[in-house]
């Protein structure tokens, strides 16, 4: 994943999809706007789920160029012709993932909130490091990655950073000059239409 000076979108899909509309609602939304790269990212422990759901969403990825990872299912990236696996562990398994899938695989590592995971994560070979909720909801244990961690990685770490988890359009507005990438999930899927949701929150980016 390159980092341009604007920062990339990165779409993550919602836990549970409809394999009969969520693809032509993704392919639309793909073609509507500019994305980098796609997560697969089901709550599903199903193999043969998420075999179908990636079969689906990779025609219309790869179709368009776009990169698809599939959140921590490592051992379905080759078989299922994924280009690599977003690791939900901060650090623990980004040298073991590097060395099942290889060098040119995508190895993203998600990080919360904590600097030192992120570090970590970067130094073990991740090729993105993705930090959030970014602010504060009743959400989880309440923690959330703060602007200075951002601030702080973009000026210090060459790592790629994702910031995802909790954006609306002043979020967006707050982190465009500290991210690479914002991870873009709920934010548009749970809007009755994605595709003009996306465009207001990249219109926030200039």
């Amino acid at each position: 994943m390159d980092t341009p000076e604007q920062p990339q979108i990165y779409l993550i899909t919602p836990p549970e999809i409809e394999l009969s509309t969520f693809p032509a609602l993704l392919a639309q939304t793909l073609d509507a706007h500019p994305v980098a790269c796609v997560r697969l990212a089901l709550a599903t422990r199903d193999e043969d789920r998420l075999s179908r759901a990636a079969d689906a969403l990779r025609e219309i990825t790869h179709a368009r160029d776009v990169a698809l990872v599939i959140s921590e299912h490592l051992m379905l990236v080759e078989p299922l012709g994924l280009d690599g696996v977003h690791l939900l562990d901060g650090a623990r398994t980004v040298r073991h993932a590097r060395k099942e899938i290889g060098q040119d695989a995508i190895v993203g590592s998600f990080c919360a909130g904590s600097r030192h995971d992120g570090m970590a994560a970067g130094e073990s070979g991740a090729d993105y490091i993705s930090f959030g909720p970014v602010q504060a909801s009743a959400l989880g244990d309440g923690n959330f990655a703060e602007q200075d961690l951002f601030a702080w990685w973009s000026e210090v770490i060459e790592v790629p950073v994702v910031a995802e988890g909790g954006l609306d359009a002043d979020a967006v507005r707050r982190l465009t000059p500290v991210t690479d990438f914002f991870g873009i999930g709920d934010e548009i899927w749970k809007t009755d239409d994605p595709v003009r949701s996306l465009g207001e929150l990249l219109s926030v980016m200039d």
